[in-house]
């Protein structure tokens, strides 16, 4: 056990954990950042790291990995104790502190600010008996790598903003995109809707996949299907399904904390039921939330600021900012 008491423990290595590490620097404040995946980044490193993102102020679009390669650099402004492949088991609280207990330790802290996003995370498989022979090879359920489309005929499955923007982007890269929804509408921003629908893509709504045909891993035809039975033949090299992702918060749900669904209930100032232990991004719900990167980066400012007022009640719970004239 390590017995330096730190005064934040984030536990989440995603968009808004690494601001959070920040801001709690620009406070004064030691952090110890935890985070079970085996690097920083959460899904847009795990799943996203070459698609574009355009939900945050300032970047009218950046790749998922260089925001987060920035994201990381700010963050270690607070010079954090930051600890991968490390899952948050339990707390217990002490007179003026936490103990947290994880797979691999124990950790003393003033605060903790949960930002593990979706929690532990898997994406949402077909649900075809034949898709386990095509993954890794030819079925893809996040994208690492572009240059593996290259002059390809891939498809992609889905409706939402991941899957609108992965065709979107593969348009120029691969011999041909085509875009298969299972209903008529999308559940994506309009703007990237209306760019889809100009651009090259095939798009072919109302559909479903029936069935994938192949060998030895190698994807050669997908039959798809009409709602009212008839089935069409595509000839496809890659398979890329983003049906989204089945999250779990795990040992979370063990801490007593309020729950809404999978979300963990917070107040304006980003507080949980549990005094000390605070909540911020896709994490959290609270009535108008909105799950989005640029309001995950909001949030973990307010965690930060009402944290140090909790660990320093004569500090300041509104400091002042980087653009402030008189200091």
């Amino acid at each position: 056990m390590n017995n330096e008491i730190v005064d934040i423990t984030i536990i989440g290595g995603g968009p808004t954990g690494l601001f959070a590490s920040f801001y709690a620097g620009m406070r004064e404040m030691s952090v110890k950042l935890i985070d079970s995946l085996p690097q920083l980044g959460g899904q847009l490193i795990e799943l996203y790291p070459d698609k574009y993102i355009y939900d945050v102020g300032g970047f009218p679009k950046i790749l998922a990995k260089d925001f987060v390669a920035n994201l990381v650099t700010q963050a270690h402004y607070s010079k954090p104790e930051i600890l991968l492949g490390e899952k948050a088991m339990a707390i217990s609280r002490e007179e003026d502190h936490f103990v947290l207990t994880t797979d691999k330790g124990v950790h003393l802290t003033r605060t903790i600010l949960l930002t593990a996003g979706i929690g532990a995370f898997q994406p949402r498989k077909i649900g075809l008996p034949e898709e386990v022979q095509f993954e890794q090879k030819t079925l893809h359920y996040g994208i690492k790598d572009l240059t593996l489309f290259k002059d390809k005929h891939v498809t992609v499955c889905g409706g939402g903003d991941s899957a609108v923007d992965w065709a979107l982007m593969l348009e120029d890269i691969a011999s041909t995109v085509t875009l298969i929804h299972r209903r008529e509408r999308f559940t994506a921003h309009e703007t990237s809707v209306n760019q889809l629908m100009d651009s090259k893509v095939i798009v072919k709504t109302s559909r479903a996949l029936k069935a994938i045909e192949g060998e030895e891993g190698i994807i050669r035809e997908l039959v798809i299907a009409e709602k009212d039975g008839t089935e069409e033949r595509l000839a496809v090299d890659h398979l890329i399904v983003n049906y989204g992702n089945i999250s779990s918060l795990g040992e979370l749900k063990e801490w007593g904390l309020e729950m809404d669904r999978n979300s963990i209930q917070v107040n304006s100032r980003m507080e949980t039921n549990i005094e000390g232990i605070y909540a911020a991004g896709d994490i959290t719900n609270y009535d108008g939330k909105v799950k989005l990167i640029a309001v995950g980066l909001g949030e973990a400012p307010i965690a930060v600021n009402h944290a140090k007022a909790f660990v320093d009640p004569k500090a300041r719970l509104q400091p002042l900012h980087s653009t402030s004239v008189f200091k």
